[in-house]
């Protein structure tokens, strides 16, 4: 009969249970926070934008003097989008200009619109808005989360491994001291007297 050394794997990596899930717990309110934190701050950056543009914006009544073009790029998307058009419009009072103005989709010519000028005049973009505001808000907000969530995870990620690698170098030395004598082969190598032993046949 040959004696059988109990079969024991060695020491494992410690699991991280609840210590790991808090961390990510963490890391999520984290990002969340920072994200809404951005956007609150965009939101109220887009608002003092939006204002300071609509102090030097004016609506006039502009004609067409041509018929509206659809602009190629967004046609070729398939957008339902703005098209340009040549008009002429008086700003300040009494000066005539003239330049190429946003209308809406086949504007014939003669049509009167209304556009967005500068204090000079010259047309410009009209302010999206409130939903424009809100949609680079909640874009800006998401990204910052993900970001933070992103580099949180990585960081914990990294920290984890050195502690994991640190505690598994440890319960390594521990098992080389317990082992021999825990599985009797400390006693099967010294023999019953004290000298050279050998497992029974």
């Amino acid at each position: 009969m040959t004696d059988r050394e109990p079969h024991r794997a060695g020491p494992r990596p410690p699991h991280g249970g609840p210590g790991r899930r808090a961390a990510v717990i963490v890391v999520l309110t984290l990002a969340l926070i920072c994200g809404a934190v951005a956007a609150g701050y965009l939101w109220s950056f887009g608002a003092r934008a939006d204002r300071i543009r609509a102090a030097h914006q004016h609506q006039v009544v502009a004609t067409t003097t041509g018929p509206a073009r659809e602009q190629a790029a967004l046609a070729r998307s398939g957008v339902e989008s703005p098209a340009l058009a040549p008009a002429v419009w008086e700003y300040p009072d009494g000066v005539s200009r003239s330049g190429t103005v946003e209308v809406p989709a086949r504007t014939p010519q003669g049509r009167t619109v209304t556009v967005s000028v500068d204090d000079k005049g010259a047309p410009v973009r009209p302010i999206d808005g409130t939903s424009g505001r809100l949609l680079t808000s909640v874009a800006g907000g998401t990204a910052t989360a993900a970001a933070v969530a992103a580099t949180g995870t990585g960081a914990l990620v990294l920290l984890r491994r050195r502690i994991d690698g640190r505690t598994l170098a440890a319960l390594e030395r521990e098992w080389e001291q317990v082992e021999p004598v825990w599985s009797g082969r400390l006693r099967r190598e010294s023999g019953p007297d004290g000298g050279p032993g050998k497992d029974d046949a």
